[in-house]
């Protein structure tokens, strides 16, 4: 089977690949910003932060996407692809979780580090890109890994919205007459081959940057 269906496997994890690493990069930004709301000395900014991590830390994904496939396209916005309304939702959806994660990671960080640097005329922004971020990033390593494999598995949500990837290599196989269940497991075998990594990477930054608690 997964020989004589190689390229579409093949072309299937690519477009995983390629919506996994969209998502994350993008997460990753919104997530930091997020959590500079958060930790904000402007309650505008520490209300919208909130509101925002409550709202979709409380949301099923597959509600998120099902709304930007079907909801979306009503709001007659901006015309998106299949693939690109795929990518924001899951950008919107893991950037709530990567805030909490950034959030908890400068909340270890002592306050006498903001105090000092406030102390030496730092602007918050200066305080938190030079000072709290760089100490906080080690701490959110093991989590913040969590949450970037917990996005590339919710990348599979996404093959039920016509958004061809991993996810939904298992209706074309059962059209074309194979076993769903042997199909499924090479998915799963991928799926584990692409974690891999990750974790890899988890431990190996875990180790270089370990803290004393």
């Amino acid at each position: 089977m997964l020989l004589e269906n190689l390229d579409l496997y093949g072309s299937a994890f690519l477009e995983t690949i390629r919506l996994f690493v969209i998502a994350a990069i993008g997460s990753l930004v919104l997530g930091t910003l997020l959590a500079a709301m958060r930790v904000s000395p402007v309650p505008v900014l520490r209300w919208f932060g909130a509101a925002y991590v409550n709202i979709f830390r409380n949301t099923p994904a597959t509600l998120v996407l099902f709304f930007f496939a079907f909801a979306y396209p009503r709001l007659e916005i901006l015309d998106l692809s299949f693939f690109s309304r795929a990518a924001t939702a899951l950008i919107l959806y893991t950037a709530a979780f990567v805030c909490e994660v950034v959030r908890s990671g400068i909340n270890t960080v002592p306050v006498g580090q903001a105090e000092a640097s406030r102390a030496l005329g730092f602007t918050f922004s200066l305080t938190l890109s030079q000072i709290i971020l760089p100490q906080a990033i080690r701490s959110v390593v093991p989590p913040l890994s969590s949450v970037e494999i917990a996005l590339l598995k919710n990348t599979t949500i996404a093959s039920g919205f016509s958004v061809f990837q991993a996810g939904g290599i298992y209706q074309t196989l059962n059209e074309q007459g194979y076993s769903t269940f042997i199909g499924l497991l090479w998915v799963a075998l991928g799926f584990l081959i692409l974690v891999t990594p990750l974790v890899l990477l988890q431990r190996r930054l875990e180790k270089r940057w370990s803290v004393a608690r």
